[in-house]
């Protein structure tokens, strides 16, 4: 493990002064539950250490963890279907469960900058995990890094693979640093979303200068460049984020300068961008981050000292901009560290998640994203954490994505599979093991929306009630402790239902 001395991350604007930050946990639920922040725990000054957000019982839990992998802007990790951590990557180098650098793990990204931030690049969306389709065990890591100094740009996009039946099954890379693209890019700014057939993905990243996207296809049989497509505004060198909507069909590429704010259709099937709409916003923040409500309807861009909404099925997408907040002055936990805003991330449970930019001890959350307006209700600095967090919102795509039901791609005979790494059959819910002596793995296909969760027993009454957070598959239940015998489980989405019955042993 490298080690390194470090101080608090401070962003002062125009220019980012910045050092490191998280990492991983082995208690988690589902696929991309599980958000890592947070310092390791080299430092005797309470403030550093880890930080997890983990949402796999429907709503955030935070807590303080000890660990020694550092995490900046550049932040990915997956687990498995049961929550278990796989491995995470801070760019710099890949650590697997236990925290230590997976077998043929280092060395990510040779360049003089990753020299420079070994704990952890400070680059948005510079790293990014997919399973391979149809091999359980095996995945794949998108990642680059700052190549060419002076235009602050990368040159090459990179593929590291990943097979966890290696090192006694805490995984190894098999492949590393294999140059996909060859090419001036925009540093980071990765992401990918399901392929219309369910099963593969698209991978883009942007060409430095110009209009041009690069398109990649991940199939069961590799890793290729599908084509470029020039579309959109020219875009210089720039950070800001990009994201999908949670349903695939729209894309947005913010960045807090004259070429601001960019939304297309998407067409999953084919993989091309289409109808670009350009927004500038009349401010002159630098820098921040966007993201889409769980309906897919509200894009959120953060820009430094604002934060606006935008509906996408407004008839004129400009003029649809609310101004839901202006930075308040807050510092945490004492000035310099302002709570600005910076990278957004819609989280398992419904919410916006916002980055503040500084190295501080809050994050900011839109409660209500798919309402209207201020409806969202947007609070600032409202997410108390136990420890300093920088930046370190995961890079995580929407994993559970299904095809395109009835389009020409939808050819995998899929309809009824939700693919992912943890499928089922549409309309079933399967409970692990069963019986048990109350600890059961729910397992049932993902939805767009919010669900809910009864339990009752025989005679009818209601012993639990939970949320289901969107797009998750599965969820665990702890019902040790209770009266042995069988209980009716019932999940509901709107007028969607499905149930099972759990049956508890005797103690």
């Amino acid at each position: 493990m490298k080690r390194s001395n470090k101080s608090l991350g401070v962003v002062l604007w125009p220019f980012v002064l910045v050092l490191l930050a998280p990492v991983y946990s082995l208690h988690a639920q589902g696929v991309n539950n599980l958000w890592m922040g947070g310092y390791e725990n080299a430092s005797p000054n309470p403030n550093f250490g880890g930080v997890d957000l983990e949402f796999s019982s429907g709503s955030a839990v935070i807590a303080a963890v000890d660990r020694g992998i550092d995490f900046s802007r550049t932040n990915a990790n997956i687990t498995d279907s049961a929550g278990n951590l796989l491995f995470s990557t801070n760019g710099a180098y890949i650590a697997n469960a236990t925290g230590d650098t997976m077998l043929n793990g280092d060395g990510l990204n040779p360049s003089w900058y990753t020299s420079l931030y070994q704990d952890g690049l400070n680059l948005s969306q510079s790293s990014m995990i997919l399973p391979k389709p149809n091999e359980l065990g095996m995945y794949y890591l998108f990642h680059g890094t700052l190549d060419d100094a002076p235009n602050s740009n990368a040159l090459f996009l990179y593929l590291t693979t990943i097979d966890m039946a290696l090192d006694g099954g805490l995984g190894g890379v098999v492949n590393k640093n294999q140059v996909l693209i060859a090419d001036t890019l925009n540093t980071g700014k990765i992401t990918a979303v399901r392929h219309a057939n369910g099963r593969d993905w698209w991978v883009f990243c942007h060409k430095n200068d110009t209009n041009i996207y690069y398109r990649i296809l991940v199939t069961p049989y590799g890793v290729n460049l599908d084509g470029m497509q020039a579309i959109g505004e020219i875009r210089p060198s720039d950070v800001g984020q990009v994201c999908f909507s949670p349903d695939g069909s729209r894309f947005a590429y913010y960045y807090g300068s004259n070429t601001d704010l960019e939304v297309f259709d998407f067409d999953r099937c084919t993989g091309l961008l289409a109808n670009p709409v350009h927004i500038p916003i009349d401010d002159s923040n630098f820098g921040g981050g966007a993201a889409f409500s769980p309906n897919s309807r509200y894009l959120y861009v953060s820009s430094t000292l604002d934060v606006y909404q935008f509906d996408t099925e407004a008839p004129d997408l400009e003029a649809s901009m609310v101004h839901i907040a202006a930075w308040d002055s807050f510092y945490s936990p004492f000035p310099p560290f302002a709570t600005t805003f910076d990278l957004a991330q819609l989280a398992p449970d419904g919410k916006v998640y916002i980055s503040t930019g500084n190295s501080t001890l809050r994050l900011h959350v839109i409660h209500n994203p798919d309402d209207p307006g201020l409806a969202c209700n947007m609070e600032q600095h409202g997410v108390v954490l136990p420890r300093l967090f920088f930046n370190s919102l995961p890079n995580h795509p929407n994993y559970f994505l299904g095809p395109v039901v009835g389009s020409v791609c939808d050819s995998l005979d899929l309809a009824t599979r939700i693919p992912g790494p943890s499928p089922g059959e549409r309309g079933v819910v399967r409970a692990s093991p069963n019986p048990s002596d109350g600890r059961f793995v729910l397992d049932y296909p993902a939805h767009a929306g919010v669900g809910w969760l009864e339990l009752r027993d025989l005679a009818g009454r209601m012993v639990l009630h939970e949320r289901i957070p969107q797009w998750s598959t599965v969820h665990a239940l702890d019902l040790h402790g209770r009266a042995a015998g069988m209980y009716q489980c019932s999940l509901r989405w709107g007028l969607e239902s499905m149930g099972t019955r759990l049956i508890i042993t005797a103690p």
